[in-house]
């Protein structure tokens, strides 16, 4: 801790967090580099790619663009606390299912975005999907079928609550 620190609480993936941090520390890097949830990956780092996308307070945001102070008392959900122990989210079971993802480095902001998108309840079909989801990019090309898992949950009943 430095003099220029500044503490902060957070809830990540259910669990309370208190942070020291620098105030120019994005939320993508405490969650990587402090806390070491890996799972959200960094990749443009300009806010275009959605490979950070998490949830903070049941809306998705890139992470790589919000400041993680400016969070203090939220709920962030990333991509390691939407299963429920061994208990795959439905949205990971349907990737799975789906042969969602090739390299698989988008799929995690791709599955954490899906779930905001079903949380906002605005999707009804894959069309209405694909755009809401146009801001996850996936380098694989494998579009077809991450709209077909989402399409699944959705049809599913499914609102992506953390605790369904």
């Amino acid at each position: 801790m430095t003099n220029n620190d500044i503490g902060m609480s957070m809830r990540v993936n259910g669990a309370p967090t208190a942070l020291s941090l620098r105030p120019a520390c994005t939320l993508l890097d405490v969650l990587r580099e402090k806390l070491q949830l890996t799972g959200t990956k960094k990749g443009c780092d300009h806010g275009q790619c959605g490979a950070c996308t998490v949830l903070v307070n049941g809306k998705r945001i890139n992470s790589c663009l919000t400041l993680a102070l400016m969070h203090d008392g939220a709920d962030v959900t990333t991509i390691e606390g939407l299963a429920r122990g061994e208990q795959l989210h439905p949205l990971q079971q349907a990737f799975l299912d789906h042969d969602a993802f090739q390299c698989g480095y988008c799929t995690p902001g791709q599955i954490c975005s899906a779930q905001g998108l079903l949380i906002e309840n605005q999707a009804r079909t894959a069309d209405e999907v694909r755009e809401l989801m146009s801001g996850n990019l996936c380098r694989c090309g494998a579009y077809p079928n991450i709209v077909a898992a989402i399409m699944q949950v959705l049809q599913s009943g499914a609102r992506g609550e953390r605790d369904a």
